[in-house]
């Protein structure tokens, strides 16, 4: 009779150990704290370097998505090379900065890739720059595009517009590998301080990570696709009061 029950057992309990394995597990998602992504397009490092100079004290953390790389000189590849020693990220760009969209109307995506994409990638790798992350020239992309750059990279950004409902805008982290983000360009037409304060307070109230853009940063502006230093210091201030966090692109992909 004892040995009949422990045979029981023992079968039950095998039974138990072999079906928990066959079952997949959902994923976890990973819990992250409310913040925000300060992003920069194009090619306009040494005004990039200037800026990080005046917010360090903030402890703040930048994603340069560079373009040309192939027209840079020594001295603002060097500087690349120390913003990504201090932990911000250096990301791709496109090479010659083509609407990607506009591009692949008239030639194909592998065309695209082998002009844009994997001569900028050598030339950044050669140069030591680490590259995971991408953002379309002008916001143009299509999702065929998209399953082609996210063979190559690990977060590809898109471009969202202003929505006046907070829970309506598209400029925050929602999970995926496709991000979009909102211009605080000075000249862009949806920008303005009062809506950048509401986006800001979303994110803090709901959990969410903000995603920001802009171009060139500059102490006073003095023509389209610039960004007062004094904004991004509003910025940064407003993490640090508010004990929220800053990210780079490629963290989000830890809670992806």
């Amino acid at each position: 009779m004892k040995n009949s029950i422990l045979k029981i057992t023992l079968f039950c309990t095998l039974f138990l150990l072999f079906s928990c394995e066959k079952k997949n597990p959902k994923p976890i998602k990973k819990a992250y704290k409310a913040g925000v992504i300060l992003s920069f397009d194009d090619a306009y490092v040494n005004e990039w370097f200037a800026t990080n100079q005046e917010l360090k004290k903030y402890g703040w953390k930048g994603t340069f998505f560079v373009c040309r790389i192939n027209t840079l000189k020594h001295h603002q590849i060097q500087k690349l090379l120390e913003l990504q020693k201090e932990g911000h990220e250096i990301a791709g760009h496109g090479l010659n900065h083509l609407n990607a969209a506009d591009y692949t109307r008239v030639h194909t995506i592998n065309e695209y890739m082998n002009r844009e994409i994997n001569p900028m990638l050598y030339l950044m790798d050669f140069y030591g720059l680490k590259v995971s992350s991408f953002a379309y020239p002008y916001g143009g992309r299509t999702k065929k595009l998209d399953a082609a750059l996210l063979k190559k990279f690990k977060i590809i950004r898109g471009r969202a517009f202003r929505e006046e409902i907070a829970d309506k805008q598209g400029c925050y982290f929602s999970h995926s590998n496709l991000i979009f983000s909102f211009s605080i360009d000075d000249t862009h037409n949806d920008f303005n301080i009062p809506h950048l304060l509401k986006l800001l307070d979303f994110a803090k109230k709901h959990n969410k990570i903000l995603i920001l853009n802009s171009h060139k940063t500059v102490k006073n502006v003095t023509g389209d696709y610039q960004t007062e230093n004094k904004t991004l210091e509003y910025v940064c201030k407003y993490i640090k009061n508010n004990k929220m966090k800053f990210y780079t692109v490629s963290n989000l992909y830890n809670f992806k």
